[in-house]
């Protein structure tokens, strides 16, 4: 099969570790942290041992590298959802494939002021990642 087919990324993605917190959307699970494998403006895979499937909505709280963005590294939470689960055998895990719906960008003052990071109000701008 042409690889052009078979891989629907709409963005590059790049080999960077960057620590990650996960949380289930509508769920008592409490969030978790993790590393991304990979990471792009648009998603992110990483491994984890969250209960997660395909279609499951997440937030993903992340410090956006510069890599990425071409920007100063700035502090994203994300919303999105599950889009590849895959059985990753050698730190028994899974691999999991998130595509970013939306994002908002968390400014540092909030950041510093709340030690919980699902309470941070974010005001540095709301977009979806097509929109960068």
């Amino acid at each position: 099969m042409n690889a052009y087919l078979s891989d629907r990324r709409g963005a590059h993605r790049r080999d960077l570790a960057v620590r990650l917190r996960i949380r289930i959307l509508r769920s008592r699970v409490p969030a978790q942290a993790a590393e991304s494998v990979n990471l792009s403006e648009r998603g992110v895979y990483f491994a984890t041992s969250l209960p997660l499937h395909e279609g499951t909505p997440v937030e993903v709280l992340l410090q956006m590298p510069a890599e990425i963005t071409g920007k100063q590294p700035i502090e994203w939470r994300c919303t999105g959802h599950v889009v590849r689960v895959q059985p990753m055998r050698a730190q028994d895990a899974l691999g999991v494939g998130v595509c970013f719906d939306c994002y908002e960008i968390v400014r540092l003052s909030d950041a510093q002021r709340s030690p919980n990071p699902w309470e941070r109000g974010g005001a540095g701008g709301i977009g979806t990642p097509s929109q960068q």
